[in-house]
């Protein structure tokens, strides 16, 4: 059953990966007002990088899974893994926008300035980088697979791309944990 019409997979692809990342950049750079969404308890903001890092870890599970599961031939296992994994990656993106809105931005670093701007600071553009590459990606995907049935997506480019998807996917959220271990339990 289709349920992306196989001619707008692209189109698709470009319109929800530039809506997506606008979102993002509005809200880290402190662009969509606090008021435009709900005011949280100062504990709920500050548990949310704890729950966005349990996610982070999950989602790496799951991808895990997914990836062990298609190479065995395992197709329904693979979906629902990867299924859960968009999933978590969905929460996971819907929490951190909501901080970020609420808070006004990205919080400094507390470390020291040499740890900053050698340690951090690269593993935070890795990380971002490869979060900005896997929004399309994921969508494109994610879309070949709605939009064809499953007999179908060996003709695809769903494997080639899903494969780069998924690695570069796991390195970000991994250093995303990293990141987060930095701000939140090193300093």
């Amino acid at each position: 059953m289709e349920y992306v019409p196989r001619e707008r997979v692209r189109l698709l692809t470009g319109v929800l990966s530039v809506v997506s990342l606008a979102v993002v950049f509005a809200a880290a750079g402190g662009r969509i007002p606090s008021s435009s969404v709900p005011a949280a308890p100062e504990w709920v903001l500050e548990t949310i990088p704890l729950v966005n890092a349990v996610l982070s870890a999950t989602a790496i599970g799951t991808i895990a899974v997914g990836w062990r599961a298609i190479r065995r031939g395992r197709i329904e296992r693979h979906r629902v893994a990867m299924i859960a994994s968009f999933g978590l990656f969905v929460a996971f993106l819907a929490l951190y926008l909501y901080r970020l809105t609420v808070t006004g931005g990205p919080q400094p670093f507390p470390g020291p300035d040499q740890v900053y701007q050698f340690v951090y600071l690269p593993l935070l553009a890795i990380h971002i980088f490869l979060a900005i590459v896997c929004i399309p990606l994921l969508y494109y995907v994610l879309l070949l697979a709605l939009s064809r049935p499953i007999a179908e997506l060996p003709d695809t480019s769903h494997a080639r791309i899903g494969r780069v998807a998924a690695t570069l996917w796991l390195i970000s959220f991994s250093l995303g944990i990293v990141v987060f271990v930095l701000l939140h339990v090193v300093y």
